[in-house]
């Protein structure tokens, strides 16, 4: 296990489970939080060990938000007006930086929200492909209550996940919801007594890095959020013609096919840090005409 001031990240059984860790200020989001998350999934894609990503809180909040005790400065952004220039690369918004991170993992990201998750805590969740709930948990997409706008691509995420007339109901009021609201609407997948939660969570975690090929998982993950952006079916089929072709010419396609007429389990031999295939990242490319 490895540690810093801010975030706790441990392996064991194939899973990554990172935790933030400022229980005294409720896990409020900082520069240094930003960092180690960042880092966080940097070595989850680079470990060929991990197999899926668990997040969660430490104590009684997931992530209370941006840690403004200090003033607005806290949101982590030097602030423009005026004839700024709107190009600065230092007006980034660091919420954002940390869910483009997570967008393009190569591992599935599953959510344990323990409890309060409000501002970046509830949008830093939108890009993690599976959310499950204490059903002590609220949340809040508070940002007009505070000034400002939604961050960390929510503007990109939260209709996706929710529906565009949920996104804006939520961002309009500002208020803050019970675990009940996040699953009526969609935004968790689960509730769960607050003991159960994690155990829950491993439990998803360990039937994908038990049972699936992880190359397969990374692209399969990269397909399905690259494409909620996509203007035609014809992108999608470029994608799966593409990613068909590869994967019936590996070890991976013969290994699961020789385990399932052989009745036992399969052991993947392909690995995310060596093997994807030669068209990713495909949205580099020009498409076929």
């Amino acid at each position: 296990m490895s540690a810093t001031e801010t975030v706790r990240v441990e392996v064991a059984d194939r899973v990554m489970t990172v935790t933030l860790s400022r229980p005294e200020k409720l896990n409020a989001f900082n520069a240094a939080m930003r960092e180690a998350l960042i880092a966080a999934f940097d070595r989850a894609d680079a470990d060929d060990e991990v197999r899926a990503v668990i997040v969660t809180g430490e104590g009684r909040a997931f992530c209370a938000g941006a840690d403004i005790s200090a003033g607005a400065g806290g949101f982590g952004n030097p602030g423009a007006s005026g004839d700024a220039d709107w190009g600065d690369e230092r007006l980034r918004d660091g919420g954002g930086l940390v869910t483009l991170r997570i967008f393009r993992c190569l591992k599935p990201v599953i959510a344990a929200v323990n409890g309060a998750a409000v501002g970046v805590g509830a949008t830093m969740q939108l890009p993690m492909d599976v959310r499950l709930a204490s059903d002590a948990a609220r949340f809040g997409f508070v940002f007009a209550r505070r000034g400002i706008v939604p961050e960390a691509c929510s503007s990109w995420f939260l209709p996706r996940v929710v529906g565009v007339s949920t996104a804006l109901e939520w961002c309009y009021t500002g208020r803050v919801f019970d675990a009940r609201e996040a699953l009526e609407a969609g935004l968790v997948r689960s509730l769960h007594a607050p003991d159960d939660l994690m155990p829950a969570a491993r439990a998803l975690a360990a039937e994908i890095a038990d049972h699936a090929a992880p190359v397969s998982v990374a692209l399969t993950r990269q397909m399905m959020w690259r494409m909620l952006g996509a203007r035609d079916p014809m992108e999608a089929h470029r994608i799966d013609s593409r990613g068909i072709a590869a994967r019936v010419a590996s070890g991976d396609a013969a290994e699961g096919v020789g385990s399932f007429l052989e009745k036992r389990a399969a052991a993947f031999p392909d690995r995310v840090s060596r093997d994807m295939p030669g068209y990713f990242p495909w949205w580099e490319d020009e498409p076929w005409r």
